[in-house]
Protein backbone atom coordinates (compact mmCIF):
# COMPACT_ATOMS: atom_id res chain seq x y z
CA UNK A 1 0.00 0.00 0.00
CA UNK A 2 1.55 3.61 -0.44
CA UNK A 3 0.99 6.11 1.33
CA UNK A 4 -0.87 9.31 0.55
CA UNK A 5 1.66 12.54 -0.29
CA UNK A 6 2.00 14.97 2.60
CA UNK A 7 0.81 17.83 2.01
CA UNK A 8 2.56 20.81 1.22
CA UNK A 9 4.19 23.06 3.81
CA UNK A 10 2.34 26.82 3.93
CA UNK A 11 4.88 28.62 2.41
CA UNK A 12 2.86 31.75 4.55
CA UNK A 13 3.60 30.47 7.92
CA UNK A 14 7.16 28.88 6.91
CA UNK A 15 8.55 31.00 9.17
CA UNK A 16 7.23 29.83 12.39
CA UNK A 17 6.24 33.79 13.39
CA UNK A 18 2.70 33.05 12.87
CA UNK A 19 2.82 30.09 15.00
CA UNK A 20 4.43 32.17 17.77
CA UNK A 21 1.90 34.84 17.49
CA UNK A 22 -1.00 32.18 17.46
CA UNK A 23 0.90 30.69 20.77
CA UNK A 24 1.33 33.98 22.33
CA UNK A 25 -2.39 35.04 21.81
CA UNK A 26 -3.63 31.94 23.06
CA UNK A 27 -1.18 32.19 26.04
CA UNK A 28 -2.77 35.76 26.95
CA UNK A 29 -6.43 34.16 26.50
CA UNK A 30 -6.30 37.30 23.54
CA UNK A 31 -8.15 37.57 19.91
CA UNK A 32 -6.93 39.68 16.72
CA UNK A 33 -9.15 40.94 13.83
CA UNK A 34 -7.85 42.91 10.73
CA UNK A 35 -8.56 45.42 8.54
CA UNK A 36 -7.51 45.34 5.29
CA UNK A 37 -6.64 47.21 2.26
CA UNK A 38 -3.70 46.41 -0.29
CA UNK A 39 -3.07 42.84 1.59
CA UNK A 40 -7.00 42.17 0.36
CA UNK A 41 -7.05 39.33 3.13
CA UNK A 42 -3.55 38.12 2.94
CA UNK A 43 -3.17 38.49 6.59
CA UNK A 44 -5.77 37.24 7.99
CA UNK A 45 -5.34 33.99 5.78
CA UNK A 46 -1.61 34.21 6.88
CA UNK A 47 -2.94 33.65 10.73
CA UNK A 48 -5.28 31.29 9.77
CA UNK A 49 -3.01 28.81 8.02
CA UNK A 50 -1.89 28.27 11.34
CA UNK A 51 -3.18 25.09 13.55
CA UNK A 52 -5.85 26.58 16.18
CA UNK A 53 -6.11 29.67 14.67
CA UNK A 54 -9.61 29.77 15.65
CA UNK A 55 -9.29 29.99 19.10
CA UNK A 56 -7.31 33.38 18.32
CA UNK A 57 -8.81 34.93 15.08
CA UNK A 58 -11.97 36.59 15.49
CA UNK A 59 -12.38 37.92 11.22
CA UNK A 60 -11.07 39.87 9.31
CA UNK A 61 -12.52 42.61 7.03
CA UNK A 62 -11.26 43.76 3.42
CA UNK A 63 -11.96 47.71 2.73
CA UNK A 64 -9.76 47.21 -0.95
CA UNK A 65 -12.56 50.45 -1.88
CA UNK A 66 -11.73 53.44 0.04
CA UNK A 67 -15.65 54.09 0.39
CA UNK A 68 -15.63 50.41 2.57
CA UNK A 69 -13.04 52.14 4.25
CA UNK A 70 -15.79 53.89 6.17
CA UNK A 71 -18.98 51.84 5.92
CA UNK A 72 -17.45 48.39 6.65
CA UNK A 73 -14.10 50.08 8.70
CA UNK A 74 -15.46 52.73 10.70
CA UNK A 75 -12.64 55.24 9.33
CA UNK A 76 -14.12 59.05 9.38
CA UNK A 77 -15.15 60.75 6.34
CA UNK A 78 -13.27 63.41 7.80
CA UNK A 79 -10.28 61.47 7.65
CA UNK A 80 -10.71 59.87 4.42
CA UNK A 81 -11.26 63.49 2.82
CA UNK A 82 -8.47 65.49 4.19
CA UNK A 83 -5.95 62.81 4.40
CA UNK A 84 -7.14 60.05 2.39
CA UNK A 85 -7.01 56.34 2.25
CA UNK A 86 -3.25 55.72 2.63
CA UNK A 87 -2.10 57.49 5.88
CA UNK A 88 -1.13 57.41 9.12
CA UNK A 89 -4.60 57.88 10.65
CA UNK A 90 -6.50 56.16 8.81
CA UNK A 91 -4.47 52.78 9.40
CA UNK A 92 -4.83 53.41 13.02
CA UNK A 93 -9.04 53.91 12.57
CA UNK A 94 -9.03 50.82 10.76
CA UNK A 95 -7.39 48.93 13.48
CA UNK A 96 -9.38 50.24 16.25
CA UNK A 97 -12.76 49.39 13.66
CA UNK A 98 -11.37 45.71 13.01
CA UNK A 99 -11.30 45.49 16.85
CA UNK A 100 -14.04 46.96 18.05
CA UNK A 101 -16.49 45.99 15.21
CA UNK A 102 -15.38 42.18 15.27
CA UNK A 103 -15.06 42.27 19.05
CA UNK A 104 -11.10 41.48 19.60
CA UNK A 105 -8.46 42.17 21.43
CA UNK A 106 -6.57 43.64 18.85
CA UNK A 107 -6.87 44.96 15.92
CA UNK A 108 -4.53 45.26 13.07
CA UNK A 109 -4.88 47.00 9.67
CA UNK A 110 -2.96 47.58 6.65
CA UNK A 111 -3.66 49.97 3.94
CA UNK A 112 -1.04 51.19 0.97
CA UNK A 113 0.33 51.30 -2.14
CA UNK A 114 1.32 47.75 -3.61
CA UNK A 115 1.70 49.17 -7.15
CA UNK A 116 2.22 49.24 -10.45
CA UNK A 117 1.42 53.14 -9.86
CA UNK A 118 1.28 55.70 -7.36
CA UNK A 119 -1.79 56.67 -5.31
CA UNK A 120 -2.59 59.95 -4.44
CA UNK A 121 1.03 61.30 -4.21
CA UNK A 122 2.30 58.19 -2.21
CA UNK A 123 5.08 56.20 -4.37
CA UNK A 124 4.25 52.53 -4.72
CA UNK A 125 5.54 50.43 -1.35
CA UNK A 126 4.39 53.07 0.74
CA UNK A 127 2.17 51.25 4.01
CA UNK A 128 0.78 52.32 6.90
CA UNK A 129 0.16 49.35 9.94
CA UNK A 130 -2.25 50.07 12.47
CA UNK A 131 -2.40 48.05 15.61
CA UNK A 132 -5.27 48.88 18.52
CA UNK A 133 -4.92 46.96 21.29
CA UNK A 134 -5.71 46.74 25.28
CA UNK A 135 -4.38 50.38 26.00
CA UNK A 136 -2.48 50.68 23.19
CA UNK A 137 -2.60 52.23 19.54
CA UNK A 138 0.25 52.72 17.05
CA UNK A 139 0.88 52.99 13.61
CA UNK A 140 3.88 52.55 11.84
CA UNK A 141 4.85 54.11 8.25
CA UNK A 142 7.13 51.00 6.19
CA UNK A 143 8.47 51.85 2.46
CA UNK A 144 8.78 48.19 1.15
CA UNK A 145 10.29 47.33 -1.80
CA UNK A 146 9.49 45.04 -4.54
CA UNK A 147 6.33 44.03 -7.18
CA UNK A 148 2.93 43.62 -5.80
CA UNK A 149 3.22 40.23 -4.30
CA UNK A 150 6.35 40.89 -2.37
CA UNK A 151 5.39 44.24 -0.71
CA UNK A 152 1.77 42.65 -0.07
CA UNK A 153 3.54 39.43 1.90
CA UNK A 154 6.16 41.66 3.05
CA UNK A 155 3.40 44.13 5.02
CA UNK A 156 1.60 40.99 5.92
CA UNK A 157 5.27 39.42 7.74
CA UNK A 158 5.67 42.71 9.70
CA UNK A 159 2.58 43.21 10.70
CA UNK A 160 2.82 39.69 12.32
CA UNK A 161 6.22 40.65 13.68
CA UNK A 162 5.12 43.71 15.15
CA UNK A 163 1.69 42.09 16.62
CA UNK A 164 4.29 39.72 18.06
CA UNK A 165 6.14 42.22 19.54
CA UNK A 166 2.82 43.84 20.55
CA UNK A 167 1.36 40.69 22.57
CA UNK A 168 4.27 39.87 24.56
CA UNK A 169 4.85 43.50 25.99
CA UNK A 170 4.43 43.28 29.69
CA UNK A 171 1.96 45.62 30.28
CA UNK A 172 -0.38 44.67 26.98
CA UNK A 173 -3.24 43.76 29.18
CA UNK A 174 -5.55 41.11 29.55
CA UNK A 175 -8.64 39.91 27.16
CA UNK A 176 -11.31 42.19 26.49
CA UNK A 177 -13.42 40.38 28.90
CA UNK A 178 -11.05 42.51 31.52
CA UNK A 179 -12.12 45.51 30.07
Amino acid sequence: MSQAPSAPADPLIANGQVADLVSALRTAGQTVATAESLTAGLLSATIAGVPGASAVLRGGIVVYATDLKHSLGGVSDEVLETEGPVAASTAEQLAVGARTRCGADWGVALTGVAGPDSQDGHPVGTVFLGLAGPGHTEVMRLKLLGDRWTIRIGATHIAVRELLRCVRRPDAGTSRQGE
